[in-house]
């Protein structure tokens, strides 16, 4: 059996990295092909160029890259009609899957093709709801609410489950990450998650640490862990050169849901990290900022209450959001401060994320294992 798996993100490759896992648990010899991140890499898989390329956020940012980014669905669609692979399955960024997928279907090659992650219909852009049909031939969802967006408009969406329960952040030991960095007893922990794309860390990591520059001379007790990703690690290296504060810098995944499960407080940007801190109880704020312009049509074009998903699976703010002019050192300490208070804010986040489990729910076999059962499903169909 030969896939082509397309992820155009970190969070996208850790997905990816699942799914392979899952896909050879079932059929050990299944060949890889497409385009991933490190974890994809370590499962097999020979990127056909590094993903850092197409990780881009935000209108402005996104701009200057469009020729590349052309040029490597071209390469890309050209590297699927000489391997003929069984099916092509793209995780996530929608923006850069839905091309591949278009360019697929004038070319007609009968593969079927796949999208894992649904892109969020919900909060904008509803339109596209309506045309995803033509491109892909199924949807496998990440939450149980999402497949009612998609099946009016023709589209077979399967609901697989969240990746974060399978996630190795629920196994994260504390105490050997204590050993491992020598760290003392007496002292405790907040995570820095400034992003892992280069541009949410130029814009989040200076307010970060600065909040946390503060934050230490009140509490000199503390130390603080920058848990990353390899695109990103060199740009936060660069970054903490000049910070006095007692920093380390982590970039394996063993390390990072170490340091999560050992971490008393932590302060991230946007998105899945978020969602593993809720999954093991780690009191948490999310702050971010885009360009402005980003920032005035998101506010425009998004129909959303909140952008944490926690939030979005409760429909309640439970995790503070501080965007663009909140995202600021000061109220990035309010919030902290509160946390180790452990009032009101600290318990109502608290039995938040116990009901975050239970929407998010444990099944018997794991997402992966339930999206690679339904791509062998097609696979077999359109093999008759």
């Amino acid at each position: 059996m030969k896939i082509y798996l397309i992820a155009g993100e970190p969070s996208g490759d850790l997905l990816g990295s699942r799914l392979m896992r899952a896909i050879v648990a079932k059929a050990p010899d299944t060949q890889f092909f497409g385009i991933g991140g490190e974890t994809m890499e370590r499962e097999g898989l020979k990127s056909l160029f590094d993903i850092s390329e197409l990780a881009v956020m935000g209108i402005l940012e996104v701009l200057p890259s469009i020729p590349r980014i052309l040029q490597r669905i071209k390469q890309t669609v050209n590297d699927i009609e000489k391997i003929k692979p069984d099916i092509v399955v793209t995780i996530d960024s929608w923006s850069f899957s839905a091309r591949i997928h278009q360019a697929l279907r004038k070319k007609n090659l009968h593969i079927p093709q796949v999208h894992y992650v649904a892109p969020q219909v919900w909060a904008w852009k509803k339109k596209r709801a309506r045309t995803m049909h033509k491109y892909i031939d199924r949807l496998l969802t990440l939450f149980p609410y999402e497949p009612k967006y998609f099946t009016p408009y023709h589209l077979q969406a399967d609901f697989v489950g969240h990746p974060v329960i399978e996630s190795s952040v629920i196994y994260g030991n504390k105490t050997d990450f204590r050993q491992r960095f020598n760290i003392p007893a007496d002292k405790k922990i907040m995570a820095l998650l400034p992003g892992s794309r280069k541009n949410e860390v130029a814009r989040l990591l200076p307010v970060f640490l600065s909040a946390a520059e503060d934050f230490f001379e009140k509490h000199p007790d503390y130390i603080f862990v920058i848990p990353t990703v390899q695109t990103v690690e060199e740009k936060v290296r660069q970054g903490i050169k000049n910070s006095k504060l007692p920093l380390i810098v982590l970039n394996t995944e063993t390390d990072r849901h170490d340091a999560f499960k050992a971490s008393d407080v932590a302060v991230a940007a946007s998105g899945t990290v978020a969602l593993e801190l809720a999954m093991i109880d780690v009191p948490h704020i999310i702050a971010y900022r885009v360009s402005p312009l980003t920032a005035f049509l998101a506010r425009h074009l998004l129909k959303i209450q909140f952008v944490n998903l926690s939030n979005i699976l409760l429909g309640r703010a439970i995790v503070p959001e501080l965007l663009q002019e909140n995202c600021t050192k000061e109220k990035i300490l309010y919030y902290v401060e509160q946390f180790l208070k452990k009032g009101d804010i600290y318990k109502k986040q608290m039995d938040g994320f116990q009901k975050v489990r239970q929407i998010l729910g444990v099944g018997e076999q794991t997402p992966s294992a339930n999206a690679a059962d339904i791509i062998f499903k097609m696979i077999q169909e359109n093999a008759h």
